[in-house]
């Protein structure tokens, strides 16, 4: 059977041998990584390709810039007001505390409704 001593000094043994084999594989991991951006870039030389490319939907076509792709967000008009406070509602999304409460009140959604 064992010492506590001897479990001690082989536990520091293996944590030794785990921290040399972790750097193995980051070692290896970078050099494999490196190799693999050297071939990349070597084959984007040989047919011409950017980093502009990569990221083109179609072969072949520049990609847009990421602005220009998505149209600027508008405001929705709101389309329920409480006359007491003021506040608005556009009918997205989860109804306002306020309306919520109304409407558990006895009141109805098109007594809010704003008229065009």
């Amino acid at each position: 059977m064992s010492t506590y001593q001897e479990l001690i000094a082989r536990q520091q043994d293996l944590a030794r041998q785990q921290a040399e084999l972790e750097k193995q594989i980051q070692d290896t991991l970078r050099a494999e990584r490196a190799g693999v951006i050297q071939q990349i870039k070597t084959m984007m030389a040989e047919h011409g390709l950017t980093v502009a490319d990569l990221s083109s939907s179609k072969p072949g076509r520049p990609a847009k810039a990421a602005n220009a792709e998505t149209a600027p967000s508008r405001k929705v008009a709101p389309k329920y007001r409480d006359p007491d406070t003021g506040e608005t509602w556009s009918g997205r999304g989860l109804k306002p505390k306020w309306l919520a409460t109304a409407i558990e009140n006895g009141r109805t959604l098109e007594e809010f409704a704003i008229q065009a």
